[in-house]
């Protein structure tokens, strides 16, 4: 029977490998370049695929399903492993009944992170085996080949992607799902319960694991030893080998699928090989120093950067010292930074916060685009569900004159806000808390969340209630207000700021992006009427432009929010049509 391929991102040959290796429970909290692994497997009907609200959470249920004797698979970005660190090394004691494999999904270049971290040393860290493929062919048959060394070695597995892999489409061989028996469960509490005395039997078995994994590494299939030029060898892994491979093609190359434990004795073979030797790994020099440690003369991070991403042309000019051709200038693009959608209710938000010059500490989300011009009003921004913790510090090291709130989306707020408003509430803090809620997590690709009633499967459910909850965590003050009623949010947080109590003002609004339809009719500038004073411009609207010295509303932009004749003091912005009311 001919064998059938499909062309398929890194991220959806994961999902497809953790179905066929069985996969019963998939959890993941949406994060770019990770979010469609989870949304790839919900359309497996064998697989129970779930959107958890941090990524802590999602490593915990898949925990809670291995022990139980099925396969599982927790999917998350880079910094989502820093959530989920806290379980993830008593795991690397405790050990799995059925196969575990936790996927990171690396960012160099950080296209939409905060930072570009390195997560191989989680692996070397945690004590615990990592896999890197280097196309979708890999990242599909590395997941299978990851559930059978976590059974076999009994110990969870990393699966390291990086964006140009987790997006990337190259053909796939298609295999089928194997039904895998569960594992019976057996009550083992020296094992499961990282009590003191258990947890320091449990480290004398990782360590003995340990020894046994990196000669593993040394015969693992995912290593291979490609030699052409005796004079010149790489050591690579990921993505970088196919850099290596378009830039240096008379290279002899070893390539490293298992990049923890590091396979020694093979680098130690391939280096006696080859005259010069090389590494080339994007981010830290990971692979480098490990071979450094042996004694090995090779050149890694002096000829290349440990920023960003590693192009094929920068491994021509800076190994072999040739430029790379020269590519046409880009022309007649107009630089379009980032900025909200038209009719996106955060703006009238992040209006009211720049006009008042409001101290915000943000949080990660559609809404950090308020830290960008025009509105240049969010000051803080450092990771999930930070905000809240940071205003609450913030509030007891400011003057009593200094203004300041947080500002955090509904998501966000389930992922880690939560318990930093139980600890403001508990620790006596008086800052205000405003919670942009569109019942959407919007950036990632509007996956659902506890607010929206949806499961990731698309299955109806109550959704949460942000009022509820923010009064079951002890705040007595939370108002509702619309995300287009611009004076009641700047009426209610001078009102709230000026409380010595913990308070929150809940922003209902909607996503444009999910409902497409408009707010109300567009609208248009009367010339006669218009200043040209410019404070519409200040709402960022794409909508809104110059053109030929005069204001203008694009009508297929303009959603009809209605924002822009709301801050227009001489009445020169009009609805194009008698405005339809949307109910």
């Amino acid at each position: 029977m001919a064998i059938k391929r499909e062309l398929m991102t890194g991220n959806e040959a994961v999902a497809r490998g953790a179905w066929e290796a069985g996969v019963v429970v998939a959890t993941s909290y949406p994060g770019t370049p990770s979010t469609e692994i989870t949304e790839a497997l919900s359309h497996y009907e064998e697989v129970n695929a779930e959107w958890s609200v941090n990524e802590k959470v999602a490593l915990e249920v898949a925990i809670g399903a291995a022990f139980a004797g099925v396969r599982a698979i927790a999917t998350m970005k880079h910094v989502g492993v820093n959530v989920a660190a806290d379980p993830l090394f008593s795991l690397a004691y405790a050990g799995v009944n059925a196969g575990l494999v936790i996927v990171t999904a690396d960012e160099p270049g950080l296209h939409s992170s905060q930072n570009e971290q390195d997560n191989r040393i989680y692996a070397k860290f945690a004590q615990i085996p990592m896999l890197e493929p280097s196309d979708a062919q890999e990242a599909k048959e590395m997941t299978k080949l990851a559930f059978e060394l976590s059974e076999e070695h009994d110990t969870p597995v990393m699966l390291r992607l990086t964006t140009r892999i987790c997006h990337t489409d190259s053909p796939v061989r298609l295999g089928r799902r194997e039904e895998v028996p569960r594992r019976p469960y057996q009550k083992q509490p020296r094992k499961y319960a990282m009590l003191p005395p258990h947890a320091y039997g449990r480290h004398l078995v990782l360590e003995k694991r340990q020894a046994v994994l990196e000669a593993v590494s040394n015969t693992f299939d995912g290593n291979r030893v490609e030699m052409r030029s005796l004079e010149y060898g790489v050591v690579t892994s990921g993505i970088s080998y196919l850099n290596v491979r378009e830039a240096l093609p008379e290279f002899s190359v070893l390539k490293i699928g298992m990049t923890y434990p590091v396979p020694h004795q093979l680098i130690r073979n391939f280096a006696q090989r080859v005259e010069y030797l090389y590494v080339v790994e994007e981010n830290r020099p990971f692979l480098e120093e490990e071979i450094k440690a042996l004694g090995i003369k090779v050149e890694g991070k002096e000829q290349l950067l440990s920023v960003g991403e590693l192009p094929a042309e920068a491994l021509r000019e800076r190994i072999r010292h040739r430029p790379s051709p020269q590519k046409p200038p880009v022309q007649d693009l107009p630089p379009r930074p980032p900025q909200f959608c038209p009719g996106c209710g955060h703006r009238g938000v992040f209006h009211v916060l720049s006009k008042n010059r409001i101290t915000v500490n943000g949080d990660i989300g559609c809404y950090s685009l308020g830290a960008l011009a025009p509105f240049n009003a969010m000051d803080t921004l450092i990771c999930m569900g930070a905000s809240i913790g940071m205003d609450h510090g913030f509030r007891k090291a400011a003057e009593p004159n200094e203004r300041s709130v947080s500002v955090i989306g509904d998501s966000t707020f389930f992922h880690s806000g939560m318990t930093n408003l139980l600890n403001m509430v508990y620790n006596n803090g008086t800052a205000t808390t405003i919670i942009l809620d569109n019942r959407i997590t919007a950036m990632t690709g509007h996956q659902p969340n506890p607010a929206s009633g949806v499961l990731a499967a698309g299955e109806q459910v109550r959704p949460a209630n942000m009022v509820e909850i923010c009064k079951a965590l002890g705040v007595k003050h939370v108002r509702e207000l619309d995300g287009f009623d611009m004076q009641g949010i700047e009426k209610a947080l001078k009102e709230e700021m000026d409380r010595q109590e913990p308070s929150v003002l809940v922003i209902n609004t909607r996503c444009v992006m999910v409902e497409r339809e408009r707010f109300g009719s567009a609208r248009v500038v009367d010339e006669d009427l218009c200043t040209k004073c410019r404070l519409c411009l200040k709402l960022g609207c794409p909508a809104l432009t110059i053109e030929n010295d005069k204001i203008v509303v694009t009508d297929f932009l303009c959603d009809g929010c209605g924002l822009c004749e709301d801050v227009c003091r001489f009445d020169a912005i009009k609805c194009e049509e008698p405005q339809e009311v949307k109910t």
